[in-house]
């Protein structure tokens, strides 16, 4: 049984004669270990889809599940801890706090879980060293480039040692070198740690380097290969 699968996900907008279907039954299973890209023309929904897999956003229909269990008939409460204990994001723009340097950034997920800085601080050390950015942990977000930043997002998003991790076009926002670095070592990270990844990207070249590549399309989610 795969780690995480959806199940004829349907996301419709408004109602009546202007109501706007934006995905049409989409299913996937998603593996521990293994990077799955979303690819699709812009508009084609491919963020809604990544919220409503990360429950962030409600499906109109359909049903998700994470090791066999559904997710969507648990409260908000019980899908915040979900959220905050399994799942790791990332953004095309990477929602770190200006006011806090890259090292508290990475420990906030676990300040919210209510761990203490002494419990967070000597592991999201270890991720700044993992992410290459140990150098820059005392530095506020705007004294970071974008490929640091983003690295910093990163290790926020593996803090809680997710066990699936949402990626919504994380090198989007970069140069094509910032953006190989960053998915070189998302990818490496992913088979370290077998994490479930789901990427949505542009990027054709990154696409084809994981291990499964789904195409959304007029609301509907194709494989292809």
């Amino acid at each position: 049984m795969a780690l995480f699968r959806a199940r004829n996900i349907t996301r419709t907008y408004g109602s009546g004669a202007t109501v706007v279907t934006v995905l049409k039954g989409v299913s996937l299973d998603a593996e521990a270990g293994e990077m799955t890209a979303i690819i699709g023309a812009s508009g084609s929904g491919k963020t809604t889809l990544l919220q409503i897999l990360g429950t962030l956003d409600e499906p109109s229909g359909g049903e998700i599940f994470f090791r066999d269990q559904p997710l969507l008939t648990r409260s908000a409460k019980e899908l915040a801890h979900f959220r905050n204990k399994s799942i790791g994001f990332i953004f095309q723009f990477h929602h770190l706090l200006p006011d806090f340097t890259a090292l508290e950034n990475v420990m906030i997920p676990g300040l919210i879980a209510g761990k203490t800085i002494k419990e967070m601080t000597g592991p999201a050390k270890q991720l700044l060293d993992q992410v290459e950015l140990s150098h820059r942990g005392h530095h506020k977000v705007g004294e970071l480039s974008g490929g640091e930043q983003q690295r910093a997002a990163l290790a926020r998003a593996l803090i809680m040692k997710p066990e699936l991790l949402l990626a919504d076009e994380p090198t989007g926002n970069l140069d094509s070198r910032a953006g190989n670095l960053i998915f070189e070592l998302l990818h490496s990270l992913c088979r370290e740690r077998k994490l479930c990844t789901i990427m949505v990207t542009h990027n054709i070249n990154l696409a084809e380097k994981m291990e499964h590549c789904l195409t959304l399309k007029d609301g509907v989610l194709e494989k292809n290969r």
